[in-house]
């Protein structure tokens, strides 16, 4: 038989020799094998292309094994690069524990970024953001200190005004005392009667009366009420007694008794606001008592005081008038909405 015959399964390698068929059965002249083939047989260093002798390239040897048969294999295009030396691996070896070994490797890397990626938080150290005034825009913060300024300000010539008032007489009492007691009189009055040398000695009582014209038309004169007495009565066992129960109705009475004379007459403009103020305060205790009654109304008002000298200590020697004295004021008319009118009866 010829020996270049396809039908004797010869094969022909690169110098026209034959090489006997492996150990799978011998492959066709057209380079198409057995599938039980060797993969040398099939796509190892030797193999060729049908019976033209070019020599196919071997196929990468990363990467798993390509299903196709040998023949489809060999059809393939020669990849760029050199050729690798020796034998392609074989198909079992890059099978599914290759790709295990390089899933395995893909996701050692992964991790790997990843560790690499998250790093420890560092701690961030606290920032001391701006308080107060310094925390406000600049805008606002100029109007903060502009009515900073204003307050204290006013406060500051408060209590210049204040000193004036207590101090001794001087040469800034004699050239503006009128100003000075415009501004302190009679909210901010100032005296040394708690301190030494002689303190209160006195108990005074106010009480006031009023003149009712009633509901039928005519006009009955009420008892006297001690207004001081009630208002003892409010402080007495009371820890946080109001500045109206303690203040109000004393320093009323003190006011007009240093701005009228022994007749009672008022002294200047001061003595005329001290007698409106004990009006109003006459009228409102009235009205809390009901007074009037039933459709009546205060016509006018009657104040009068009793001062009575407290007691001195045995020790003192001191010898003092225990008979109280009674100060009776006149008259004074009121409207019926309990607004004062100016004037006396």
């Amino acid at each position: 038989m010829d020996a270049y015959d396809t039908g004797s399964g010869a094969r022909q390698g690169p110098g026209g020799r034959e090489h006997p068929a492996g150990p799978g059965g011998g492959g066709t002249g057209d380079g198409t094998g057995g599938a039980s083939g060797s993969p040398e047989g099939a796509a190892g260093p030797g193999a060729v292309r049908g019976g033209s002798g070019e020599t196919a390239e071997p196929p990468p040897a990363s990467g798993p094994a390509d299903p196709r048969s040998p023949s489809e294999t060999a059809e393939l295009p020669p990849v760029s690069g050199p050729a690798e030396s020796g034998p392609v691996r074989d198909a079992a070896e890059s099978g599914p524990s290759a790709g295990t070994a390089e899933s395995a490797s893909g996701t050692a890397s992964a991790t790997g970024a990843t560790a690499e990626q998250v790093k420890p938080v560092e701690p961030v150290e606290p920032v001391d953001l701006p308080t107060g005034v310094a925390a406000l825009s600049p805008r606002y913060q100029v109007g903060a200190l502009v009515a900073l300024a204003v307050v204290a300000v006013a406060v500051c010539a408060h209590l210049g005004l204040v000193f004036l008032h207590v101090a001794p007489s001087n040469t800034l009492t004699k050239q503006h005392g009128a100003a000075v007691d415009e501004w302190v009189f009679p909210e901010f009055e100032q005296n040394w009667k708690l301190f030494a040398p002689n303190p209160l000695q006195q108990n005074i009582s106010v009480q006031v009366r009023a003149e009712v014209s009633t509901a039928d038309g005519e006009i009955r004169t009420t008892g006297w009420y001690d207004l001081s007495a009630e208002d003892g009565r409010a402080i007495d066992g009371n820890p946080v007694p109001s500045h109206t129960q303690q203040n109000e109705l004393r320093r009323a009475w003190d006011f007009f008794v240093a701005t009228h004379d022994s007749d009672d007459r008022a002294v200047g403009l001061r003595g005329t606001l001290s007698e409106s103020y004990l009006r109003r305060i006459a009228v409102l205790r009235l009205e809390r008592k009901d007074a009037a009654g039933p459709g009546g109304v205060v016509e006018r008002v009657q104040y009068r005081s009793r001062t009575t000298n407290v007691e001195p200590p045995s020790w003192s020697g001191e010898k003092v008038s225990d008979r109280p004295t009674v100060r009776e004021l006149p008259w004074w008319t009121v409207s019926g909405s309990g607004d004062p009118r100016e004037g006396a009866a």
